[in-house]
C-alpha cells in the first residue's frame, strides 16, 4: 500500500478557552486553498454556535471516525479532519483508518451566528485535550467558534508552532474519489422520526475489541415509521453492512431530529452495497457512509476507473476545474453551458477531479460540492493498479476487438470480454467473484480504452447532444 507523510503545521494547538463572553472553541488550521490561492492558516469563521452542545457532539463524532479502525477493530492514528467553507456552511469530513466509513458534519447557516463564512479547504487540529474539552460542553454554555487563527501577526520565529507528521495512505485519497461517485447513485430510501431513529440505532450491536467487526450483511426495509430487518435484498431495501459501525452516532442521538437513509436501487439478486445514514440535528446534518463490507475500504471499489480511462476526461477536467466556484452545490447544467461539454462529460470531468479530492457529493441535496486538497488529479490514476495494468495491455497489443466481443491475451491465457447493453463482462476470475460490483476488471477496462481509441472523435459541444440531461446530478 503506497503512503506518504503529510505535514500539518498549526500556530498553536486547537483548544477550548474561557472568556468573558463564555467559552471559545479555537480550531487551528493548516495550509489550505482559498479563492485567493494557497494560504498557510486560512480563517473561515468567527462567531457563536447556536446549538453548542450539538455542534460539540458532532465534531467529536467526526474525530471518533478518524481515529477508528473497524476492520480488525482497534484505535489507530488519527488524521486531522478536513474542513471546507462554502460561504453558507462549514463541512467537516473524515475517514476511518480502514477507509470503510466516511463521516461528514455539515454545519448549516442557521447553526452559525457570526462573521461571513469563508471559502476554501484546510485541515483542522482536533487533538485529545480539545476532544476532552468538547465532551464537557453543556447545553446552556455560550460557545464561540473560531475556524482559523484569530490573529495572524503572532506568526513569528519565537511563536508557538505545532507540527504533525501524519502517514496518509494513498487509499485515503482514493476513498474521497470513490465515495462521491458511489453516493451520486444513491436515492432516499427511508426516513424515520427522532424516537424511532434513536430506538433503531440504540438496538444495533456494539463493536467488540476482542474480535473483528461483524461480517454479516444485514438489510432493512421501511416499515411504517420504522425499519424492518430482512435476510436478503428486496426492492426498496437498504444494505446495512457492519452495523456496529453506526454506533459512532451514539454521541449525537439525544439531539437527533430524525434519520434519513440513502442507497442505490437493489433487486433480489443484489450483492452488498454501500449506504449513507444521515442524522438530522438542529441546524446541522451528520452523515456516515458505509462501505459494502467491513473488510472493504472505499479505496478499492473501482467506481472511478471508467472516467479515468477516458482520455478526453483529463482535458475536460482541466477545463471544468477553472470554472469551479466555492458554491454550496455544483451546478452541472451551468458547467455544461460554460464549458460547451455535454452533462455526461462534465460528470466524468468531476469524477476525475474527485480523484484529487476536489469534489464531494451531498446526498441530502443530491448535489456535488467543491473542496480543494493538496493532491494532483493524476495521483489516483498513477496509484491505481488496475488502470495501469489495463493501459499496459493496450500498449502491448493484447486486445483484439471483434464487434461486441473482444479477446484479451495475458501470457498463456485469453479472456473473452462481451458487451451487453453497454456493460462489459469478462471470463476472468475477478469478474466471476465480483460481477462488476467493484468496478471493471483490467481486461474490460483495457477493452474500453481500446474501443475509445478506435472510435472517431465526436463533437464535444452540449448543443450536439440531444440528451435530456438538464443539470440533474444523477
Amino acid at each position: 500500500m503506497t503512503s506518504s507523510a503529510q505535514t500539518y503545521t498549526y500556530l498553536r494547538p486547537s483548544a477550548v478557552y474561557s472568556t468573558a463572553e463564555g467559552r471559545r472553541v479555537a480550531l487551528e488550521t493548516s495550509g489550505g486553498a482559498t479563492p485567493a490561492g494557497q494560504e498557510a492558516h486560512p480563517r473561515f469563521f468567527r462567531g457563536f454556535l447556536t446549538h453548542p452542545q450539538v455542534a460539540a457532539a458532532g465534531l467529536l463524532c467526526v474525530a471518533d471516525i478518524a481515529a477508528a479502525r473497524y476492520y480488525q477493530m482497534q484505535l489507530d492514528y488519527s488524521w486531522d479532519p478536513v474542513v471546507t467553507g462554502d460561504g453558507d456552511r462549514l463541512r467537516f469530513e473524515s475517514f476511518s483508518a480502514c477507509c470503510g466509513v466516511y463521516a461528514r458534519l455539515d454545519m448549516l447557516g442557521e447553526a452559525l451566528d457570526g462573521d461571513d463564512i469563508g471559502h476554501g479547504t484546510t485541515n483542522v487540529d482536533v487533538n485529545i485535550p480539545l476532544q476532552d474539552a468538547l465532551a464537557r460542553v453543556g447545553a446552556s454554555d455560550p460557545l464561540r467558534l473560531e475556524v482559523g487563527p484569530d490573529e495572524m501577526t503572532v506568526t513569528t520565529f519565537e511563536g508557538p508552532v505545532v507540527e504533525k507528521k501524519v502517514p496518509l495512505p494513498g487509499r485515503w485519497l482514493r476513498g474521497f474519489a470513490e465515495t462521491q461517485v458511489i453516493a451520486s447513485a444513491f436515492d432516499l430510501r427511508a426516513e424515520l422520526p427522532a424516537a424511532e431513529a434513536v430506538g433503531f440505532l440504540r438496538a444495533l450491536p456494539r463493536p467488540s475489541t476482542t474480535r473483528g467487526a461483524s461480517k454479516a450483511v444485514r438489510w432493512v426495509v421501511p416499515a411504517g415509521r420504522s425499519l424492518r430487518a430482512t435476510t436478503r435484498p428486496v426492492p426498496g431495501a437498504v444494505c446495512l453492512p457492519g452495523p456496529e459501525r453506526l454506533t459512532a452516532l451514539t454521541r449525537v442521538l439525544r439531539h437527533a431530529t430524525g434519520l434519513r437513509i440513502y442507497g442505490p436501487a437493489v433487486t433480489a439478486g443484489s450483492g452488498p452495497v454501500a449506504s449513507a445514514w444521515e442524522i438530522g440535528l438542529p441546524g446541522m446534518r451528520l452523515t456516515l457512509t458505509l462501505s459494502p463490507d467491513t473488510t472493504r475500504g472505499f479505496s478499492g471499489e473501482g467506481s472511478v476507473l471508467d472516467a479515468l480511462a477516458a482520455d478526453e476526461s483529463a482535458d475536460d477536467a482541466d477545463l471544468v476545474s477553472v470554472l469551479l466556484a466555492w458554491d454550496p452545490a455544483v451546478d452541472i447544467a451551468d458547467l455544461a453551458a460554460q464549458s460547451g461539454l455535454t452533462p455526461q462529460r462534465v460528470r466524468a470531468a468531476l469524477t476525475r477531479l474527485g480523484t484529487a479530492g476536489r469534489i464531494g457529493y451531498d446526498t441530502a441535496e443530491a448535489a456535488y460540492f467543491h473542496r480543494e486538497l493538496p493532491y494532483d488529479t493524476g495521483q489516483a490514476e498513477r496509484d491505481n493498479p488496475r488502470l495501469r495494468a489495463a493501459r499496459a495491455l493496450v500498449e502491448a497489443g493484447a486486445v483484439r476487438l471483434d464487434g461486441e466481443t473482444a479477446i484479451v491475451t495475458v501470457g498463456d491465457h485469453s479472456h473473452r470480454v462481451r458487451s451487453t447493453g453497454g456493460r462489459l463482462s469478462c471470463t476472468c476470475r475477478w469478474w466471476a467473484e465480483y460481477r462488476g460490483g467493484r468496478g471493471p476488471c483490467k481486461h474490460a477496462l483495457a477493452v474500453r480504452i481500446a474501443r475509445r481509441a478506435a472510435t472517431p472523435c465526436t463533437s464535444t459541444t452540449a448543443q450536439d447532444n440531444t440528451d435530456t440531461a438538464t443539470g440533474a446530478t444523477r
